[in-house]
């Protein structure tokens, strides 16, 4: 289960719409995500349009009238996607904490003994650096910081990341940091100049991809849903969801929880191969990307996952990569350096569910 916290102690830089979005986002591509609205304004809880009566202060509190348990507030939002809402009773939490002993570390606690089945956990965090923001960073193993291409957005980096280096000296927890650029405006050419000191300052710390201004993703909240059930073809919707391809090309494949015996691993392998072997069909897919790092193929033959049998291999800098596949038509992209893109070279596309274009490959069955 990857935690994730999402935090900015600025506002107005995009940090629910991308808590909420990116959640939404990570949905679609198969993953159960847990949206935690640790920000007592409730701005992710109001723009889902969640009501509810219980929120993530009975759960954090001690001295609240009515004690719950994390999975007793959690609300379905869409498939995939649940949020455990926040109320304005959470600003007091600050002050009912300021003297208990390990109080950076009731999120922790809870996310600790939390049974629910998670792929990811998203934490919105309030816009300072109080209590709440040190319980997300203490509880999550990455955070993001949303950032406009702005002087302003970046003022308060410095202290942001020294909040982080605590927290990391002090309670010996080490979390791993990377920058989105978020309300990117195209048009103005102080935009690009903002972003190229990002780049520069941040280099080895930010994504790829950046959220421009898109009208439509402010919305959809007033709408009370997230975009992708608001405007699944805008600009917008099309960022996050090459934002969480890119989140999801970080995701480690899960070590085996057991090792059988070689043999009885041959064996079995044997008749598999012997079985299945003369179905497949060999395909080999190449892309030219001289100045690429890693470069992988994904598609619906391994459900969009980034693994090791999809790793290409460079040669004079094409990359290629042969896969035996069963029969039938399969959606793909290239994943370089983190970005997910079509098959140049290939001209059967198709738009997929959510705007962006897929290859497209279609192999005859064996009999």
């Amino acid at each position: 289960m990857r935690i994730i916290a999402i935090t900015n102690q600025k506002g107005g830089c995009g940090k629910t719409t991308t808590s909420v979005n990116l959640a939404a986002s990570l949905a679609t591509n198969g993953r159960k995500v847990l949206l935690i609205d640790l920000d007592p304004q409730s701005h992710a809880t109001l723009g889902l349009n969640i009501k509810a009566p219980l929120s993530i202060y009975n759960v954090l509190s001690k001295t609240a009238h009515q004690k719950a348990k994390l999975d007793e507030i959690i609300q379905n939002i869409s498939p995939d996607f649940d949020i455990a809402p926040s109320s304005i009773i959470l600003s007091t939490i600050e002050q009912e904490l300021s003297g208990e002993i390990g109080r950076e570390s009731r999120l922790w606690d809870t996310l600790s003994a939390f049974k629910g089945c998670y792929d990811y956990v998203l934490i919105d965090c309030p816009p300072n650096l109080g209590i709440l923001t040190i319980n997300a960073i203490r509880a999550a193993t990455e955070v993001i910081i949303p950032v406009e291409a702005s002087r302003f957005s970046l003022e308060g980096m410095d202290q942001l990341l020294g909040i982080i280096n605590l927290v990391r000296d002090r309670l010996n927890h080490e979390v791993s940091c990377r920058i989105l650029v978020t309300n990117f405006d195209s048009r103005l050419a102080h935009s690009f100049k903002m972003l190229t000191k990002i780049k520069t300052d941040f280099k080895e710390r930010l994504f790829s991809n950046i959220i421009h201004v898109n009208v439509r993703l402010k919305e959809a909240q007033n709408q009370g849903t997230h975009i992708f059930n608001f405007d699944k073809y805008c600009r917008g919707a099309k960022d996050y969801f090459s934002l969480s391809r890119e989140i999801i090309t970080l995701e480690k494949e899960p070590k085996p929880a057991t090792v059988k015996p070689i043999a009885v691993l041959e064996k079995k392998m044997n008749e598999i191969l012997k079985k299945e072997l003369p179905k497949l069909n060999e395909v080999i897919f190449s892309v030219f990307a001289p100045e690429a790092k890693e470069v992988y193929v994904a598609g619906e033959f391994n459900n969009w996952k980034l693994e090791d049998s999809g790793r290409m291999l460079k040669n004079n800098g094409t990359w290629s990569k042969k896969l035996n596949l069963n029969g039938g038509k399969y959606r793909y992209r290239f994943v370089i350096d983190g970005n997910w893109i079509e098959d140049s070279a290939n001209p059967l596309k198709e738009v997929n569910p959510y705007g962006s274009v897929d290859s497209l490959i279609e192999i005859s069955s064996k009999k």
